[in-house]
This record gives C-alpha cells, structure tokens and sequence, in this order.
C-alpha cells in the first residue's frame, strides 16, 4: 500500500489500519488483544468501571485513538460525561502529581544526599518542604489534588482504584504506595486493585499498538 505525504498525523480513520499488523505479527497480534479483552472484561470491577480506568490511564499515555475509543466505551456502558470528566481529573492530579512526588528525589539531588538508594518510603516525607520553597503553587496543588479524589458522580473508592492504575501508568513508586494504601482504606480489594492495574497495563501498551497505524503511514509513505 502506498500512501501520498500528508501533514495529517492523526486522523480516526488511520485507526482501521490497525488490522493489518494481524498479517504482518499474527502471534502477537492474537496473544494481545486475547489479554486486552481479559484485562477489560467485567470481573471483580464492572465494565463500566474498567472503561473509565481505562479513559483516565489513556489520557496519561496521551495516545488519541485510546482516547476515542475508550470514552465511547464507557459511554456505551452509561457513564455520564460527568462520570468521564472525574476520572480524567483523577488522572491529571496523578500524572501531576508523579512530578511532584518526584521533587523529594530533587531535593536529595541538590542537598548532596549520598544515599545509594534513589527510593525510599521516608523520603516522601521530604514533599512538605515545598510549602516553605513554593508554597502558592504547593497549596494550590493540594487543592486540585483532594477536588479531585473526593467524591462526587464516582465514589472515593472508584476513584482511588483509577488512581492505583494511572500511578502505575506513571510509574511512580511513591504515588501507588500512596494509593493502593488508600484504595484498601476505601475497601477495594486484592483482586479488584489488581483488575485496576491490569486494565493500565492493556492501555500502556495499547497505546503503543496504536500508534502503530502511524508506523504503517510512515512505511507506506512515496
């Protein structure tokens, strides 16, 4: 196939492209979209929960067609616009909040800290020294970051199952620390936190195979 030059990088239709990686990788092909449908079945945690995990982590990865789809899914799965705008926030204030975690390891960085390990659990003890260096942007931080856990259209503990996902879509050790101790406070089980965290994982690599429409246009490309 070839295509002719285009400034259009994304567009909804490139996405039907994703079919043709089943005659080029057949195996992989297969094997992924068997585990995507298991991670997004209903389980532990309703579809509709699933989908909205998954339209939160989507806009963490920042891939567009994940975006479309998804939101479209958990529409189709009677989420509210509502609904879908809480958990996007949810994500916001973690991917947000993994930079500002990260500034402990910032702190140790420029206080010299000879401490062979880059992580630990005590450290985060350091991110209220931000209130005294930047106090306006660290309040106004905080703020957003409760706004946007607290309970509204979806409860606290749907809420801090979207969050476990995105700290793991973030990669951020403090944050899912943070929020897999605080999803078990809310009463999210085991099996149900680790249904939040796969459904990261299908998108993190979905978004991936996504793009991979993108791949083919370049290739094809005269």
């Amino acid at each position: 196939m070839t295509i002719t030059k285009t400034d259009n990088l994304y567009q909804k239709s490139y996405f039907s492209r994703i079919k043709e990686l089943k005659e080029y990788a057949p195996e992989a092909f297969k094997t992924f979209f068997a585990f995507n449908d298991k991670a997004l079945a209903p389980g532990k945690l309703s579809v509709k929960l699933k989908e909205l995990i998954a339209v939160g982590v989507a806009h963490i990865t920042g891939c567009p067609y994940c975006i479309e789809l998804h939101v479209g899914n958990a529409k189709k799965q009677e989420a509210s616009k509502k609904e879908v705008s809480e958990a996007i926030f949810v994500a916001t204030a973690l991917k947000a909040g993994s930079a500002i975690a990260h500034g402990v390891n910032a702190l140790n960085a420029f206080d010299g800290n000879g401490d062979e390990e880059l992580y630990k659990a005590s450290y985060f003890n350091r991110l209220k020294e931000f209130s005294e260096l930047s106090g306006d942007s660290f309040k106004a931080f905080l703020d957003f970051d409760q706004q946007a856990i607290k309970t509204k259209e979806l409860t606290e503990k749907e809420k801090e199952l979207i969050a476990v996902a995105s700290a793991h879509t973030t990669g951020c050790a403090y944050c899912i620390d943070l929020h897999t101790k605080n999803a078990k406070k809310t009463g999210a089980s085991l099996e149900e936190i680790s249904e939040a965290i796969f459904v990261a994982v299908a998108l993190k690599a979905g978004s991936a195979i996504a793009h991979s429409v993108n791949a083919l246009n370049a290739y094809d490309e005269k």
